[in-house]
């Protein structure tokens, strides 16, 4: 699981259409081989690692259901969330060798999979285009990640939907490098299709009406 909070970006050194090298710094710290790390949004398995980069199996799946990825390409980079924290100068260590805090970390962003739902076309002034199987699970101050980044959802209509972003998450990202006509990953904020799923299954009580009813619409 992932906050959508990105750590750093780094640099696709290569890629062969199956095993992908990522360049980076801040998220080789404290990763072992079998982690996970998200790429612009997508949760991939660390599988071999050196000073300076780590690699991961792409499946097929993967590359059918996001933008893909490409040599030289700056992407968006999140280690999977510990419940614990790390903190530096701990004074215990987890038989994993994890130097974990003794306080719960505070949550930032909002609960991301690491399971991409598409793609989207950036039109611009941090405006993107999905498919109306997408735009249904978008709603208007609701949470949607993109590349990876938590952002809140300042207008959605006719299958295009916009965002808020502040200068820092703008600077520390590569949303920054985006240009009209790009595809960017989408997921989907997890609960909407939880409420979509409850709400089509037979013998339930709850209805539009009900919802009207007790103020939740």
């Amino acid at each position: 699981m992932f906050t959508g909070i990105v750590e750093e970006t780094g640099y696709i050194k290569s890629f062969d259409g199956s095993r992908l090298v990522v360049e980076c710094a801040k998220v080789l710290e404290n990763t072992q081989i079998g982690d996970s790390v998200a790429i612009n949004g997508c949760c991939q398995t660390v599988v071999a690692m050196s000073p300076n980069s780590f690699s991961a199996d792409v499946s097929a799946e993967t590359l059918k259901i996001t933008k893909g990825f490409k040599a030289g390409e700056c992407v968006n980079l999140e280690r999977a969330l510990l419940p614990q924290g790390l903190i530096e100068n701990a004074s215990t260590t987890s038989k994993e060798g994890y130097v974990r805090s003794t306080r719960p970390t505070r949550m930032g962003g909002h609960i991301v999979q690491g399971h991409i739902d598409g793609v989207a076309k950036y039109l611009g002034d941090m405006t993107f285009e999905v498919s109306k199987d997408l735009d249904k699970y978008i709603v208007y101050k609701g949470s949607v990640t993109v590349d990876g980044v938590s952002l809140t959802v300042s207008k959605n209509q006719n299958s295009t939907f916009s965002v808020a972003i502040i200068p820092h998450t703008l600077e520390n990202t590569n949303l920054k490098f985006l240009k009209i006509g790009d595809f960017v990953n989408i997921e989907t904020d997890i609960l909407g299709r939880y409420v979509e799923k409850f709400l089509s299954t037979k013998n339930n009580n709850i209805t539009e009406d009900f919802l009207k009813e007790n103020g939740f619409m």
